[in-house]
C-alpha cells in the first residue's frame, strides 16, 4: 500500500511515517521542513501547492497531519490559524479530486470541536460548540471532508483527536510541566486541576490509524480518537512529576485558561467496533515520556 504523510516531520505524523514503514507500506512524506529522507517533497510554507504530489504519484492513503495545533496561537492569529487548518486542507481535496480521486484521505481534527459538552461522555453526534478559533476552524475542515465526499466521490474521514501525547511532542501538558520544572521548584498551572481530560498515547492513536484505514467506509465519517477513560488534570500532573521531578511542587491558580474546556471523555464505541484496544496506561505512557524528556538533557 502506498500512503501519503503530509505533516511528516510534526509530533503525529513522524510517528505515521515510522509506523507504516515498520509496515512495510510505501512511505512517502511532504513538510514544510527540510528532510533528507527518500520519497520526500517540500512543501512551501509561504504558498502551499499539493498538485504535484498527486500529479506524480497514485497513493492509496494520505494522512493529513499539518496543520497548527495550539489554541493560544488561533486567538493570537486566527487569520493564519485559519489557512493551515482550514484553506490548506482545501488544497489538498482539490489536488486529490483533480489528480488521485480514488485515494483515502484522513485529516486530523480535534476534540476542540466539542467545546464544553452538555453530556459525557462525548458521542460523534454530540452538538459542537467551539471555545476558541482553532476548534471552529477544525470543525470547518470537517466539513469540507464531507462537501468532497458528497459532492465529489472523495474518499474522506476526520479524525477528533482528544489529549494525544508521547515522546516528540513540544507542547500542551507534560512539555509545559517539563519546561516549568527545569525553571522553579514551584510549577504554577492555569484551573483548579479539577478539570478533566481524556489522554491517549501516540502508539494507540497509530494503531486507530490503521484500523481506519482499513475499516473505516470513508464517507466523511467521523471518529473519536480516545481511551474512554476520564482523568483529572491533578491525577495526570502528579503521575507526570512523580515520574519526572518528585521534589517539586504543583499549584493551580484558579483562573480558567482561555479556550479550555472543563471537562472531556469521549465515546470511543465506533473505534472499538473495528477491534480498537488500549495496549499503554497513562502511567506508563508517561514514564515513556518522561524517558525520551530525559535523553533530550
Amino acid at each position: 500500500m502506498k500512503i501519503l504523510i503530509i505533516g511528516s516531520k510534526g509530533f503525529i505524523g513522524s510517528h505515521c511515517a515510522d509506523y507504516f514503514k515498520s509496515k512495510e507500506f510505501e512511505v512517502w512524506q511532504a513538510d514544510v521542513n527540510e528532510s533528507l529522507v527518500d520519497n520526500f517533497y517540500k512543501i512551501n510554507r509561504q504558498n502551499s501547492d499539493y498538485s504535484i504530489l498527486f500529479k506524480e504519484h497514485q497513493f492509496d492513503v494520505c494522512i493529513n497531519a499539518s496543520g497548527s495545533a495550539h489554541v493560544g496561537f488561533s486567538f493570537e492569529n486566527p487569520s493564519k490559524d485559519f489557512e493551515l487548518n482550514v484553506v490548506n486542507v482545501q488544497k489538498i481535496l482539490v489536488a486529490i479530486r483533480d489528480y488521485n480521486p480514488k485515494c483515502k484521505f484522513i485529516n486530523f481534527s480535534s476534540a476542540a470541536v466539542y467545546g464544553n459538552p452538555q453530556f459525557l461522555p462525548i458521542t460523534e453526534n454530540s452538538i459542537c460548540k467551539p471555545l476558541s478559533p482553532y476548534g471552529f476552524h477544525k470543525l470547518q475542515s470537517e466539513l469540507l471532508l464531507t462537501e468532497y465526499h458528497n459532492f465529489f466521490g472523495l474518499n474522506t474521514c476526520s479524525l477528533r483527536v482528544f489529549s494525544a501525547y508521547g515522546p516528540r511532542l513540544k507542547k500542551q501538558l507534560f512539555w509545559d510541566l517539563y519546561q516549568k520544572s527545569l525553571q522553579s521548584d514551584v510549577i504554577s498551572l492555569f484551573g483548579t486541576g479539577n478539570e478533566t481530560r481524556d489522554f491517549i498515547y501516540i502508539n494507540d492513536l497509530l494503531q486507530i490509524i490503521d484500523l481506519v484505514i482499513h475499516n473505516s467506509p470513508f464517507k466523511g465519517t467521523i471518529y473519536n480518537v480516545a481511551n474512554q477513560v476520564e482523568t483529572t488534570i491533578v491525577e495526570a500532573t502528579q503521575v507526570f512529576v512523580s515520574s519526572f521531578s518528585p521534589e517539586k511542587k504543583l499549584v493551580f491558580n484558579g483562573e480558567a485558561k482561555i479556550g479550555d474546556p472543563n471537562n472531556w471523555l469521549a465515546d470511543i464505541s465506533a473505534i472499538t467496533k473495528m477491534g480498537y484496544k488500549k495496549t499503554i496506561t497513562l502511567k506508563e505512557g508517561i514514564n515513556k515520556y518522561v524517558s525520551w524528556l530525559n535523553e533530550l538533557k
